[in-house]
């Protein structure tokens, strides 16, 4: 793709990176074949061929800012598209940078939700209290809010594992909603690593791992939350193996430090190191080649890999060879690529393509008439939950 950016824009590293993965894209259409929100629509600008026009229009012409930024606010950076991609086009940072061009304001009630989630999602204990609040009062929430009241509300949070038992450790990361809604999870892990002498313990200081304003365009809130993360993680890191992610959408996005603060002269390095010590708890437990055991061996169970971890971080087949191991049967699964719907706050913000989605998503996991479904993210966790009767679990706590 030829292109015609402004020098100024040029001028920076986020313009000259810009440039790179325009000129990478070959028009050749793939990415829509794979990407949910076009298989919704059959929108071209609702596809990634037809975002990275109007992208490339934004970037060079400084126009269509209304029209961008709605094909963008739909887009669900399940990024998809850069595992079919033949050429390599970096999707995700490319939107990254369009959204940051955008800034996340947004007018009316889409402004003020927005505003909203950026303040309640990464204050743990207010999102606690409110929920409990909410399960009262969720007839008189809008709609899309209603659906996000968990029904049920981790009794511990994360925050208080800490264990130094052993002579080996790792960091879990903690989470933001995972505290609140599955906190259960990291629990699990304590206790299936505390029977192969492995301690777990957690940075206090550790908050929001940037993604929440990532997604919405909020560039300068972000970089902060990552700062303050780094500061929190990294005096840690002499003293563990690594960092472990339950959830995959904090995982990619901590993985992502040292890309996102190259630039940082304070922070560069630490955040490049940082990111190099991350895995996602499938890693970790493949790398550690513990024994793993089911709870109900043979049960038949249907597996969802988050977006995050399949495209974000490219780990694919881990999870299904682990939970095999262990003695499970997984069922066979249609268009496994394909976007729950989830995607941070986009069941709240994009509610009604959210909801078609998971519908599919559903559907897929289902025809199999599994026990059980797993998942390796709070985030599909919770919204896969709230669509069906059946049970749907993280992986890890299918393990003992």
């Amino acid at each position: 793709m030829q292109t015609n950016l402004p020098p100024e824009f040029i001028a920076t590293s986020r313009g000259q990176r810009a440039d790179e993965i325009l000129r990478s894209c070959v028009h050749c259409g793939f990415c829509n074949a794979t990407c949910p929100t076009y298989q919704l629509s059959g929108d071209e600008l609702d596809g990634p061929r037809g975002r990275i026009y109007l992208i490339k229009e934004l970037l060079e012409e400084g126009t269509n800012q209304v029209r961008a930024t709605q094909h963008l606010d739909r887009c669900l950076t399940c990024r998809a598209c850069e595992t079919t991609c033949p050429s390599g086009v970096a999707y995700g940072e490319l939107a990254e940078i369009a959204r940051e061009e955008l800034g996340p304001k947004r007018s009316g009630m889409t402004g003020l939700t927005r505003g909203f989630l950026q303040w309640l999602i990464p204050n743990h204990r207010i999102l606690r209290n409110m929920s409990y609040v909410g399960r009262y009062f969720k007839w008189l929430l809008p709609r899309p809010l209603a659906d996000q009241v968990p029904s049920q509300i981790s009794k511990t949070l994360n925050s208080q594992l800490t264990d130094t038992r052993h002579g080996r450790k790792i960091l879990v990361l903690q989470g933001c909603a995972q505290q609140v809604t599955t906190g259960e999870v990291n629990r699990g892990l304590v206790s299936l690593l505390d029977g192969h002498d492995i301690g777990v313990i957690t940075a206090p200081e550790e908050g929001c791992c940037g993604s929440l304003d990532l997604h919405l365009g909020d560039a300068e809130k972000a970089t902060a939350a990552i700062k303050r993360n780094i500061d929190a993680l990294f005096p840690l890191l002499d003293v563990v193996e690594g960092i472990v992610s339950t959830a995959s959408g904090c995982g990619v996005t901590v993985k992502d430090y040292g890309r996102i603060l190259a630039d940082d002269l304070e922070y560069a390095d630490r955040a490049k190191t940082l990111s190099a010590k991350t895995y996602d708890v499938s890693e970790y437990l493949h790398q550690a080649n513990l024994p793993l055991t089911a709870k109900q061996p043979s049960q038949a169970i249907a597996w969802h890999p988050p977006c995050s971890l399949q495209h974000g971080q490219k780990i694919t087949g881990v999870v299904e060879e682990l939970l095999e191991g262990a003695g499970y049967n997984l069922v066979p699964v249609a268009d496994s690529h394909l976007c729950c719907g989830s995607a941070g706050t986009y069941s709240v913000l994009q509610y009604e393509r959210s909801q078609a989605l998971r519908q599919l998503k559903l559907d897929s996991l289902l025809e199999a008439d599994p026990e059980v479904i797993v998942t390796a993210n709070v985030g599909c966790q919770s919204h896969l939950a709230a669509g069906t009767s059946r049970p749907v679990l993280h992986w890890i706590e299918m393990l003992k």
